[in-house]
């Protein structure tokens, strides 16, 4: 298995997942820019691509545990590890803070997964996940800090370029910063721009861009629930770094009118975490490229408040 993030680990991470997770499909959204529908990958995110590339390449090398795989997430990730452990026929045990969307804790339970909600932020349900598996013996994974995790992840890139050949940018949200350590490490290969899409208030990528190094931060926004994280991984500032990516920072107010707009327009339904890419299109200081991709990486989110007018 990869020990670290590099284009040769995507590239591996491309032939475990071939076959098992949905190709990235694109649309014009006009004007240079594409919308990468991974709201359409299976579960309902990006992150089915690292939870299946992290047990296929366990399986594979024999230590993948009869007691299965343990994760915190405050939903995606854990979806995707439900999925991808149903597909290995071991079991899931999942922790999320008590205040995840309801939506994502029934979708779990329908995967089969056994839910446990600690807590109120991420880091609490990591800590009862951590202790959890040193207690059970079961494999424990992560929402975002694992070069197995971002591998997969970066594998999106690819297949974006193959579906926009000429592709000079393309802009992800952030969050704990899987997404974009993997895709910055393929795209550094193939000289395409990286622009990193964040809530005013969860700002774990830019902050650690200024102070050098990972550094807590506080978490308030309305994407919280898939970009909250606390701090960024130590890959995802490497990547950004070594790949020259930039962050912007969006406003509550841009990111739900960037949601709302998705739906008007086009009748794309996404979570506020997706939403934040478009919203930092339009709040990037100068044009990001000729022609650029957005990634729109979720849509497990309750679509009710989108025609009531909020």
């Amino acid at each position: 298995m990869e020990k670290q993030l590099d284009p040769a680990a995507v590239r591996a991470a491309a032939a475990r997942i071939a076959g098992a997770v949905r190709p990235a499909a694109v649309a014009p959204a006009g004007g240079g820019v594409w919308y990468a529908l991974e709201y359409l990958q299976h579960t309902g995110s990006f992150k089915a691509r690292g939870a299946h590339n992290f047990l296929a390449a366990h399986r594979a090398a024999g230590t993948l545990p009869d007691a299965g795989v343990a994760i915190a997430s405050g939903g995606n990730a854990g979806l995707a590890c439900a999925w991808a452990a149903r597909a290995q026929s071991v079991p899931a045990t999942v922790f999320l803070p008590a205040t995840a969307p309801r939506i994502k804790v029934d979708r779990l339970r329908g995967y089969g997964a056994d839910v446990r909600l600690v807590g109120e932020r991420y880091a609490e349900a990591q800590a009862a996940c951590a202790e959890f598996a040193a207690r059970s013996g079961a494999l424990a994974s992560h929402a975002y800090d694992h070069p197995l995790i971002a591998a997969g992840a970066g594998t999106l890139l690819e297949e974006v370029r193959a579906a926009l050949p000429g592709l000079d940018a393309v802009v992800v949200a952030v969050g704990g910063g899987g997404l974009l350590a993997g895709v910055a490490t393929a795209a550094r290969e193939h000289g395409v721009r990286v622009t990193a899409a964040e809530p005013e208030g969860c700002r774990a990528l830019s902050a650690a861009l200024e102070a050098g190094r990972p550094v807590d931060v506080p978490v308030d926004s309305v994407a919280a629930d898939s970009l909250g994280a606390t701090r960024v991984s130590a890959d995802a500032l490497a990547a950004a770094r070594a790949g020259g990516v930039r962050s912007v920072l969006v406003p509550d107010a841009a990111i739900t009118a960037a949601r709302r707009r998705l739906w008007e327009e086009h009748r794309i339904v996404v979570e506020p975490g997706a939403a934040t890419a478009l919203a930092a299109v339009r709040a990037a200081p100068e044009p990001l490229g000729e022609r650029v991709a957005v990634v729109l990486c979720g849509a497990n989110t309750d679509p009710s408040d989108l025609s009531a007018g909020s």
